[in-house]
């Protein structure tokens, strides 16, 4: 991890030393900002985002992460005694850093899995929907009438896009939290 403060990231920014962070930053996992300004800490966001072409987590707990909060992909705001301005603008709260863990590696790996599935599953549907009306269009001579009533139609496409996908997100859990937790590699099984 490469950790950098304030005053450095001056020096960095004020002296043209950007690509020097983003080559030093290549070759760490994580960066932190500590005793930044929200405007540099949005910079190098910014930075690393558009250099590097990776995928950007900010964390913060008050009104001075906001910016880098919402320059990042995905921003998780920490509610605390700094207020709710960085929960307000965050696409995730949580309520003490703690549970930064069990959200990114249990529900983050559920959400990946289900959404996985869930993609295929509407391909499924779509496909056998639409094969359905138009091989009949053979038996019709390609008039353009359908074989099913309009309403019924309606309810099918609500009933098969509706039902499946609150059953998915309640009950579907391929793998235990105690398990996903133990074991932090299986994250990556998905991708």
């Amino acid at each position: 991890g490469l950790v950098i403060d304030g005053k450095t990231l001056n020096l960095i920014f004020q002296g043209g030393l950007e690509e020097k962070l983003v080559e030093l930053a290549r070759l760490c996992r994580c960066v932190l900002c500590c005793r930044c300004t929200p405007l540099q800490k949005s910079m190098v966001v910014r930075l690393l985002r558009g250099r590097l072409r990776v995928m950007t987590l900010a964390i913060g707990d008050g009104a001075n992460d906001v910016s880098m909060i919402q320059a990042a992909d995905v921003g998780i705001g920490i509610s605390g005694q700094e207020g709710m301005q960085a929960v307000m603008a965050s696409d995730f709260a949580i309520s003490r850093f703690k549970h930064l863990k069990k959200l990114l590696l249990v529900h983050g790996h559920w959400c990946y899995s289900r959404l996985a599935k869930m993609v295929i599953y509407f391909f499924y549907k779509n496909v056998s929907y639409v094969n359905l009306l138009f091989w009949y269009q053979f038996f019709c001579g390609f008039s353009g009438s359908t074989m099913i009533d309009y309403w019924q139609m309606i309810f099918f496409n609500l009933f098969f896009t509706s039902v499946p996908p609150i059953l998915f997100g309640v009950l579907d859990k391929d793998v235990s939290a105690e398990t996903l937790l133990g074991l932090p590699e299986l994250y990556k099984n998905g991708q």
